[in-house]
């Protein structure tokens, strides 16, 4: 097992119990269903982190299941601001200290607000980027949203 990361340190300072997993990864295959199956989990175990621009509030994350789609509206609404946007992707690494594909909710090199959908607390298995890509942790969803500090709230499409 690799050096910990960000995340991790985060979490055994917390005193939360995680496991860590490993996959090979590729660079055309980040997404969140190929990353599920390749740790053993139902693509709405994994939890995806986006990073957006709010036209108030500045930059924010999103954590949401990985099966599931943002709703901006819904975003926008939670976090104080007219409109939300997804931030460039050339930019995700000098904002959050991450690269595409290995963004944690946890870790980032500034702490930005940070937006859960509700249904991470009422599971027990959840899976984040580990901070690196090839490196997911599984915790439960209450501890996540606890370690993260992240404001619940109804983030997806119905």
């Amino acid at each position: 097992m690799s050096a910990k990361t960000n995340a991790c340190r985060i979490l055994d300072t917390l005193q939360i119990k995680y496991s860590l997993h490993e996959y090979e990864w590729d660079e055309n295959q980040l997404d969140a269903a190929t990353v599920a199956e390749k740790v053993g989990l139902e693509p709405g175990q994994l939890f995806k982190t986006l990073i957006l621009k709010g036209d108030k509030t500045g930059v924010i994350a999103a954590c949401i299941p990985g099966d599931r789609e943002l709703n901006l509206k819904s975003l926008a609404a939670a976090s104080g601001n007219k409109k939300v946007e997804m931030v460039p992707v050339k930019d995700i690494q000098s904002l959050t200290g991450y690269i595409r594909g290995g963004v944690s909710p946890l870790g980032m090199k500034k702490k930005y607000p940070l937006y859960m959908n509700t249904s991470v607390s009422s599971m027990e298995v959840v899976s984040i980027s580990g901070g690196r890509r090839g490196l997911q942790i599984f915790l439960s969803g209450r501890d996540l949203a606890a370690a993260a500090e992240g404001v619940l709230a109804d983030l997806v499409y119905s």
